[in-house]
């Protein structure tokens, strides 16, 4: 079973997996992404687990801040950013299940928000479809990444 909770310091040591070359061109790992966050001048940013029965097996942030707004002008909006599952734990089904449950994840803890926003990179079409089959809308914007063109995605809560 699939869970999803704040990220706490002793989740390090499950989400420290090695992502291959052709990952890293899309996602950054949990290291990068919670430095990244530490270097930040704001509290916008939340990172989340993920949890399979109580193990950690992936890792996202939440991201509240002016980036988002790159993707939508909604302003109760938030971007899902740096997501990745253990390589060992890939083709379960834990990023469809972890991406069907950001959206209750996110209504209990962050109200208003009303709108969940991510970018995937064209070349990513596994990504692409978990993101399609969990209910997020690709209506034909897109955008330049650092790896490419991008598909901008969306969910409404």
């Amino acid at each position: 079973m699939i869970h999803l909770e704040f990220f706490k310091q002793e989740d390090l040591s499950g989400v420290s997996y090695a992502l291959d070359e052709n990952q890293m061109r899309f996602t950054a790992t949990a290291q990068q992404a919670l430095k990244s966050i530490s270097e930040r001048d704001d509290d916008n940013a939340f990172p989340v687990t993920i949890f399979e029965n109580d193990m950690p097996v992936g890792f996202f942030v939440l991201d509240f801040g002016k980036d988002k707004l790159e993707l939508t002008d909604n302003e109760n909006s938030v971007l899902v950013r740096s997501l990745s599952v253990n390589p060992q734990m890939q083709g379960k089904g834990i990023g469809k299940a972890a991406m069907l449950e950001v959206e209750h994840f996110v209504r209990e803890r962050f109200n208003p928000c009303d709108e969940i926003v991510l970018a995937v990179n064209q070349k990513n079409e596994s990504a692409y479809h978990i993101y399609l089959q969990a209910g997020y809308i690709y209506d034909g914007k897109t955008r330049i990444g650092r790896s490419g063109p991008q598909y901008l995605m969306y969910k409404k809560l």
